[in-house]
């Protein structure tokens, strides 16, 4: 477990964070820019020292404010990936990785080679920063931060720096690390899609608050997140896994709580999947949907209902034991005459879930 409960004061912000993460996964810190999230990454660190409180890492006390405990930054065993790559510019891609082994105080089996495995470095080990793109920048900063055999990985929006394309190059190589290596990741970020692919719990943070916490799926449904990410982001976020595909339209099948999800991905079967089902994309029937061109139509029960402004209501549903919720007009909810317990059935475009699944482990096969 890292154990976090903590207080620090910088002129007129306050960071007041208190939060618990089971280890390994990777804990995803999100908010805007400016709630908290590097002030607090920099004390998980060592780099700043909190007003009070405490930070347990694995039943290490790294921090104890009232017992006058602060365990050194070069003592703490933690690795630290920040925006900017941060490379020594006078070593080649080689040195700066040697100088993460040179920096390990002891070995917990992540070696050299696998490192440019994971990495997909072995072309690189004679380039200079100054050879490499952004993203390979990263992964090398990455590479040597896992060379010195951290405890803990906190990677400080690590890809903000870098374009579109740039980005979409590395994110596989932080999944890869994730399903690859059992090392816990503190991993920062303001954008909500690199949480979906990444995350397996979640604290969300606005002002230096947290304002939720927990596994990705029970955050993805809090009302909290709108503040941050707006109502056109809210949606059930899902796990499950390719069993087959159809010949006809390509379309991969998903089995997701008692139901299927066709999606429009080529995915190998057996892969484990998360997708995120937007709350605005869901369509409720209250019959079984006949002469439709909609792929997805999933058996669910209401199980609440809330409103969400003047005109909307929050239709939060149990589809087999997945939990999803759909944004529909308050006049929908009333003419369908929906109520907790009403069986009905989700309707979803498969065209919608494009770029929305994404592959946590695939089989072996």
């Amino acid at each position: 477990m890292l154990q976090v409960a903590i207080q620090k004061r910088r002129g007129d912000f306050r960071l007041d964070a208190e939060f618990g993460f089971s280890t390994p996964g990777v804990l995803a810190l999100f908010g805007k820019s400016g709630c908290g999230k590097t002030t607090l990454v920099d004390i998980l660190a060592g780099l700043l020292q909190p007003d009070a409180g405490s930070i347990v890492l694995d039943g290490r006390s790294l921090v104890d404010a009232a017992a006058g405990v602060s365990v050194p930054a070069e003592r703490r065993g933690v690795g630290y990936v920040f925006q900017d790559a941060r490379l020594f510019p006078h070593l080649d891609v080689r040195g700066n990785l040697r100088y993460g082994l040179r920096r390990a105080r002891e070995s917990r089996g992540i070696g050299f080679d696998e490192v440019l495995a994971l990495l997909g470095l072995e072309r690189l080990l004679g380039r200079r920063p100054r050879q490499l793109s952004g993203g390979e920048r990263q992964r090398v900063a990455i590479g040597r931060a896992l060379l010195a055999q951290p405890q803990l990985l906190l990677l400080d929006e690590p890809l903000a720096s870098l374009d579109a394309a740039r980005r979409d190059e590395v994110l596989p190589y932080l999944e890869k690390l994730r399903d690859s290596i059992a090392l816990p990741m503190v991993y920062v970020s303001h954008q909500f899609d690199e949480v979906l692919r990444l995350a397996t719990q979640v604290v969300v943070m606005d002002e230096g608050r947290v304002l939720a916490k927990g596994d990705l799926a029970a955050v993805s449904l809090d009302p909290a997140l709108r503040s941050i990410t707006g109502p056109g982001a809210i949606g059930a976020v899902l796990e499950g896994e390719v069993t087959g595909h159809e010949a006809e339209s390509g379309l991969a099948l998903l089995r997701i709580g008692g139901g299927t999800l066709r999606i429009a991905a080529d995915l190998p079967v057996g892969s484990r999947v998360r997708v995120q089902l937007l709350a605005r994309d869901l369509i409720i029937a209250s019959e079984e949907p006949h002469g439709l061109s909609v792929r997805n139509a999933l058996r669910a029960t209401v199980r609440s209902i809330e409103a969400d402004d003047r005109y909307a209501d929050l239709i939060r549903l149990d589809i087999g034991g997945a939990a999803a919720i759909a944004r529909i007009t308050r006049t929908a909810t009333r003419d369908l005459g929906l109520k907790p317990g009403l069986p009905v059935w989700v309707l979803v475009k498969s065209v919608s879930l494009r770029g929305q699944a994404f592959v946590l482990a695939e089989s072996p096969r």
